[in-house]
């Protein structure tokens, strides 16, 4: 699923990650494994094992789920998911909870259905569903996809760069591919408010990019000291070069902004006036 985010300095905090409460679940099932092992007793071994394993299956499932929905929450544009993690993840829990209280722990049938059924409305309660609704806009004539995969292309890029950038020494070098990427990002944010220019724009965009990152990619592959101080001076004058090129084209896709908003104040005042 293509989605678009922001860009945003990363920032070292620390978030309690979602799907903590499946412990309480595992950490049982793993003691009764253990208890089991111990006792030899082979059957209540192998279907604790069974249990564990379902447990954590499902676990699995519902952590896929939290991750999509935190891509589909910080992203500007995107569509919802296509397969329902977490609702998978509910009714996989049901049946883990069922087997593991009915099968597993011999506990009586409507007591196990109890059980299974309070863990499955439990989750949805404290988890919420899958999003449903896509996040998008009015593209005009260009179709949802096609902008979606234009710019989640172009955000690949861009990571690229940034990847890259981290293996050059050349701390001057190194800045000015900084401030590239820093305006690419703008330029990446203005589409996702407006994407109307985005054929141009990402014409634009990927030229410079696959640029930058041809340029980069020369750069590492050859020794710092096998750089001649002509050649260093070309390549921070390319640069130089290429953020200027960005900065016009920020500004135009900003002049673009402005205008269609005079087109609307006059187009509300004649519609005002009759």
């Amino acid at each position: 699923m293509a989605s678009v985010k922001r860009y945003n300095p990363e920032l070292v905090t620390w978030k309690r990650k979602k799907g903590w409460l499946f412990y309480l679940f595992l950490i049982p099932l793993f003691f009764a494994v253990i208890f089991a092992l111990f006792s030899l007793n082979i059957k209540a071994l192998l279907l604790n094992i069974i249990a564990f394993l379902m447990m954590y299956s499902t676990f699995f499932v519902a952590r896929k789920g939290f991750e999509q929905e935190v891509s589909y929450n910080e992203a500007e544009l995107t569509k919802a998911p296509k397969t329902p993690f977490k609702q998978i993840a509910a009714f996989m829990l049901m049946g883990t909870v069922f087997y593991a209280a009915y099968i597993a722990g011999n506990y009586e049938l409507f007591k196990s259905l109890f059980f299974s059924v309070i863990s499955f409305v439990g989750f949805f309660l404290y988890y919420g569903f899958d999003p449903k609704k896509d996040k998008l806009k009015d593209f005009g004539d260009i179709s949802s996809e096609l902008v979606l995969k234009m710019l989640h292309e172009t955000e690949e890029k861009i990571d690229s760069i940034v990847k890259d950038a981290k293996n050059i020494e050349d701390k001057a070098l190194s800045h000015k591919v900084d401030l590239a990427v820093q305006k690419s990002n703008m330029i990446l944010d203005a589409l996702v408010d407006d994407p109307k220019d985005i054929r141009v724009a990402r014409k634009f965009l990927v030229v410079y990019l696959d640029g930058i990152l041809d340029v980069i990619s020369s750069y590492n592959s050859v020794d710092d000291e096998h750089i001649s101080p002509q050649t260093r001076t070309k390549l921070l004058d390319l640069m130089d070069d290429v953020e200027k090129r960005f900065e016009k084209e920020l500004n135009r896709l900003k002049a673009n902004n402005l205008f269609d908003l005079d087109v609307n104040i006059d187009t509300l005042k004649e519609q005002i006036k009759h």
